[in-house]
C-alpha cells in the first residue's frame, strides 16, 4: 500500500511538533525518518497509526482518505511490550486473539517461526529470550496483525551495538521478503543508510522535512555501509544545520 500524508499538523498545548508535514511513500518502499531529538518522529507515528488525532492535514492510504485507527497500519514501538505472563506464541497471536482470529493466526505464527528465527522458543517466556529474540518475537506479532505499512519506531535502539548489527541484517532480508511499505523512525545514521530506499530528514519541532535522500545502491552490505563516509557526514550537516 501507498502512503500520502499532506500538510499534516500536530502540537501539545502550544508546542507546534508537527507543522504542514507533507511526503508520500511508494507501495513497498522502505522510507526512514532522521532528525534532532524532540522533531516529531515518534509523534509522526502516533498520528498515522491514529492513536493521536491530527489538528489538521490528511492521511491518504492507496488513493483513500484514512480517519480514526487505520488497519492498514502495523505499529512496533522500542520496547517489545511482550506479555511476561504469556509464552512467545501467545505473545505473537495477541492480534489474532483479540479479533477472534485465534486458531488461524497461531497457524500462520509457527508457519513463521523459522523465518523468524524463533523456532524452538514457542513455549518460552519473554524472560528466557535475549534482547535480539525479544524484538524478532515482537516484529513477528507485528506480522501477523494483517497490516500493508509498517511503522517502527526505533526497533533496535535498546539492543548493544553487535545484536543491533545481527538485526539490522535480519530485517533487511526479512523486508525484501515480506514486501511491505515500511516507515521507520531512527537515531541511527548507519541503520538509514543501510535499510532505507529514501530517508526523510526532519528538522527541529514545526520545520517539517529539511533534505529527502535516495539511497540507491542495492547490493548493500557491511564493507559498502563503512564506506559510505561522505554521506554519513552529509547528512550529519542536514541535521545539525551546519
Amino acid at each position: 500500500m501507498s502512503l500520502r500524508v499532506e500538510h499534516l499538523k500536530f502540537a501539545y498545548e502550544d508546542q507546534k511538533i508537527i507543522r504542514d508535514l507533507s511526503f508520500q511513500v511508494e507501495e513497498g518502499e522502505f522510507v526512514s525518518i532522521l532528525g534532532p531529538s524532540g522533531c516529531g518522529k515518534s509523534t509522526l507515528l502516533n498520528v498515522l497509526a491514529g492513536i493521536l488525532k491530527p489538528q489538521g492535514g490528511e492521511i491518504w492510504i492507496n488513493g483513500q482518505k484514512a480517519e480514526g485507527i487505520r488497519r492498514e497500519f502495523a505499529y512496533m514501538p522500542q520496547n517489545d511490550l511482550l506479555l511476561p505472563w504469556r509464552t512467545v506464541l501467545d505473545n505473537v497471536c495477541l492480534y489474532g486473539e483479540i479479533h477472534h482470529k485465534k486458531e488461524s493466526v497461531k497457524d500462520q505464527a509457527l508457519k513463521q517461526m523459522e523465518r523468524f528465527g524463533l523456532q524452538g522458543c514457542e513455549d518460552k517466556y519473554p524472560e528466557e529470550l535475549s534482547g535480539g529474540m525479544r524484538q524478532r518475537a515482537a516484529f513477528l506479532r507485528t506480522a501477523l496483525c494483517e497490516a500493508n505499512i509498517y511503522l517502527l519506531d526505533e526497533p533496535f535502539g535498546a539492543l548493544d551495538v553487535i545484536t543491533r548489527g545481527d538485526m539490522q541484517d535480519w530485517l533487511r532480508t526479512l523486508c525484501s521478503d515480506l514486501k511491505k511499505t515500511i516507515l521507520l523512525v531512527t537515531h541511527d545514521t548507519d541503520e538509514a543508510i543501510y535499510l532505507s530506499d529514501r530517508i526523510l530528514i526532519l528538522g527541529e519541532p514545526g520545520e517539517g522535512i529539511r533534505e529527502e535522500i535516495r539511497v540507491q545502491e542495492e547490493n548493500r552490505t557491511r564493507d559498502w555501509l563503512y564506506e559510505q563516509g561522505s554521506l554519513r557526514a552529509r547528512i550529519h550537516r542536514i541535521i545539525k544545520k551546519e
